[in-house]
């Protein structure tokens, strides 16, 4: 362990998704461990570490312009050192050398393990480029968890072997490897002996977890495991519609710290569009999948994510999209319009509708859907659901998360009566407003 003196700040940018925050608390737990302190204002730090996004166009930008500005901040403090990592790093090494000289150090999604390497390095006057193997074996690493209070994600495996059409990943984060079902458990305990009430289970495809290693899919043994610690809630991201099996159903269905909420991206409905985007489902077998888990799940909440403007998509496959939706009543939904990225196959590919018309249909399907979760919304009225406190309004008023909703991507419930952020608590919904649920604590 270096002895590094705590005089020297590290400010960390954490950009992108659950599994990119948890790479971050990676170089965290071990920038701590070698002696660094940290800080939330760069223009404070030393050096000023950015763990970055590419997987979309608007994602590339965010991380581009987060650079810069953290660029501009040497007016202020002429000796700040700038290091990118993550998946941007990954894919644009050689061009963030050339085009933005600004970054001292960059680090791959192959090589988080080096980032006391690398601080060291720039804070001493060198530019290093550490891209590693990104299919790899994973390396257990400690971790500093910066959610919460007492809620944290449980990354059970890296990269992925679905090779979607329009998507960069498996260039971005390698083949998928599961963790050894050891580490995670070892993990798991760790959190839950810190207070962790909420468990968030997530990797690219969490449905295929053990395939690599054990030669069969393992989430239901693992799931299992899980529920028989301290948590009260265990929470699944992201299970493909492919790998859903009946032993993974009833787990689901029997264990009751398993939240009734399941998070499946299907992208789309059509089968033509299913099949240019190398998805393993037909529209049929994803209907049926839905109906299947709703009749052995009771109460079941479904997420999924969509993809408007695939090239091919035209008039009615994007209405079939949207009676899909109108028909199937999804609880939560994010729809994106198709961004093209280069080195994926469906960016070569003919009959691409413009950019404003895949924003335009995405806006509708947003609009279909903003009316499904309203009503689901309204049909709480009455239900009295466990809240996970997550923080305060400006005006003091507590707010929180029901089983329904993950954090950053779905509702809130505004509660009224005293709660503080960790507690689990018992509210009564009052009323629904725009989708967010209101609800007063009720004492147990």
């Amino acid at each position: 362990m270096s002895s590094k003196p705590t005089e020297n700040k590290i400010a960390l940018i954490s950009l992108g998704c659950p599994k990119n925050l948890v790479n971050s608390e990676e170089m965290a737990a071990l920038l701590q461990q070698a002696g660094y302190a940290f800080t939330d204002d760069p223009a404070e730090a030393d050096a000023a570490i950015i763990n970055t996004c590419a997987f979309i166009e608007s994602a590339k930008t965010e991380a581009i312009d987060r650079i810069l500005e953290t660029a501009a901040l040497r007016e202020v403090n002429p000796g700040l050192k700038i290091v990118v990592a993550g998946c941007l790093a990954q894919r644009y090494s050689a061009d963030i050398r050339a085009e933005i000289p600004e970054v001292d150090g960059i680090i791959g999604t192959g090589s988080y393990s080096e980032v006391v390497s690398v601080v060291e390095s720039v804070l001493s006057g060198g530019r290093p480029t550490v891209c590693g193997d990104i299919s790899a074996p994973i390396r257990e690493l400690p971790r500093a968890v910066s959610t919460g209070p007492n809620w944290a994600y449980l990354r059970i495996a890296e990269g992925c072997d679905n090779h979607c059409a329009y998507c960069v990943i498996p260039s971005l984060r390698g083949r998928y490897r599961s963790r050894s079902m050891e580490a995670i458990l070892t993990e798991a305990k760790l959190l839950a002996a810190s207070g962790v009430k909420e468990l968030i289970v997530v990797a690219q495809d969490i449905t295929r977890y053990g395939k690599d290693l054990y030669g069969r899919r393992r989430l239901a043994d693992l799931l299992r495991e899980l529920c028989r610690m301290d948590f009260v809630w265990v929470r699944l991201h992201y299970l493909y519609p492919e790998e859903i099996d009946d032993e993974l159903i009833d787990v689901i269905a029997s264990e009751e710290k398993i939240v009734k909420y399941l998070d499946i991206p299907i992208q789309h409905i059509n089968d033509d569009i299913l099949r240019r985007m190398n998805r393993r489902s037909t529209g049929e077998q994803i209907r049926a999948l839905f109906q299947k888990l709703r009749e052995r799940i009771p109460g079941l909440v479904l997420r999924t994510s969509l993809i408007t403007g695939l090239p091919g998509e035209g008039e009615a496959e994007f209405e079939e999209l949207c009676a899909f939706l109108r028909q199937a009543r999804i609880e939560r939904a994010g729809v994106f319009p198709y961004s093209p990225e280069e080195g994926t196959r469906a960016a070569a590919m003919p009959d691409r509708c413009s950019t404003e018309e895949a924003e335009r249909r995405a806006q509708l399907c947003m609009e279909i859907q903003a009316e499904i979760m309203d009503e689901f919304a309204q049909s709480l009225a009455g239900r009295q659901l466990d809240v996970l406190v997550m923080g305060f309004e400006d005006d003091g008023t507590a707010w929180g998360r029901c089983p329904y909703d993950s954090p950053d991507i779905d509702s809130r419930v505004i509660i009224s009566g005293r709660a503080q952020p960790g507690e689990m608590i018992r509210v009564e919904v009052t009323a629904a407003d725009e989708g967010e649920l209101i609800g007063e604590r009720i004492d147990i």
